[in-house]
């Protein structure tokens, strides 16, 4: 079997856990945007969209979606690079070591992965003859794969301040009408109940419609960052096993 068809064989048999993130996070979407149909068909949604008179619900939604869209596109690229990852693993494992290290880094396909290869070879390069720290390179390839997963921190954080708005400010809709109350005219004392009671529904509604959000929000980025650090450690694992002993025994030589 030649090098090029077992990095082909290899590189299908371990991408499948990165795309299995990507596949959880549709499946996950899935199911949010079933039981989405389902509040818009029974009623519910239209509910609450036209009892919320602040339109915070509605602001609240479309911030979710939005980092939904945010999530998708940085599980796509974190599924990508596990599949960059296992591919380099597979064309450094066909290597016979030493100078043939530098001629299959050369083949290696672009991503983050094959970058901190090409850092690590470079580094063997230029140092004197002693062990290869790859510490720091690390830490800068864990900040370049988080990238802006960060974002999903912010959005759950937003997304639940919202809420907590919305809940202050249905409590000031809700009890304005008290300094005025009348008890003997029957007339304000409905008026008011009313105001009361849309008030209670801005701070209800909003105060779900934020909680949930921030939840859903804070499962999809958990996905996120675990899949994040899967495609790390295995870069970790390569560089450890294949990389650095082959530079490191090349500079000792």
């Amino acid at each position: 079997m030649s090098s090029e068809q077992g990095a082909m064989i290899a590189a299908s048999d371990g991408s499948a856990p990165e795309r299995g993130a990507l596949l959880l996070w549709m499946i996950f979407t899935g199911l949010s945007v079933f039981a989405t149909v389902l509040l818009w068909r029974y009623g519910l949604l239209h509910l609450m969209v036209t009892s919320d008179r602040t339109y915070l619900s509605s602001v609240i939604a479309v911030l979710y979606v939005i980092t939904c869209v945010h999530c998708f596109l940085r599980t796509r690229a974190i599924a990508r690079e596990g599949a960059v990852g296992d591919r380099c693993r597979a064309i450094l494992a066909a290597a016979d070591g030493g100078a043939a290290l530098e001629a299959d880094a050369k083949s290696l396909p672009k991503g983050l992965v094959s970058d901190h290869i090409h850092s690590l070879i470079e580094k063997a390069r230029v140092q004197s003859k002693r062990g290869i720290d790859q510490t720091l390179l690390l830490r800068s390839l864990a900040d370049r794969l988080r990238g802006s997963n960060g974002f999903g921190n912010f959005a759950s954080d937003t997304l639940m301040k919202l809420g907590l708005l919305g809940t202050i400010i249905g409590f000031i809709i809700m009890l304005a009408p008290i300094a005025t109350l009348d008890a003997a005219d029957k007339v304000a004392m409905k008026s008011s109940m009313g105001l009361m009671s849309d008030g209670m529904a801005v701070a209800m509604y909003t105060t779900l419609a934020g909680l949930v959000g921030s939840i859903l929000v804070k499962i999809q980025y958990y996905m996120l960052d675990a899949a994040t650090q899967r495609v790390f450690s295995n870069a970790v694992t390569l560089t450890e096993t294949r990389v650095t002993p082959v530079l490191e025994r090349r500079n000792d030589g």
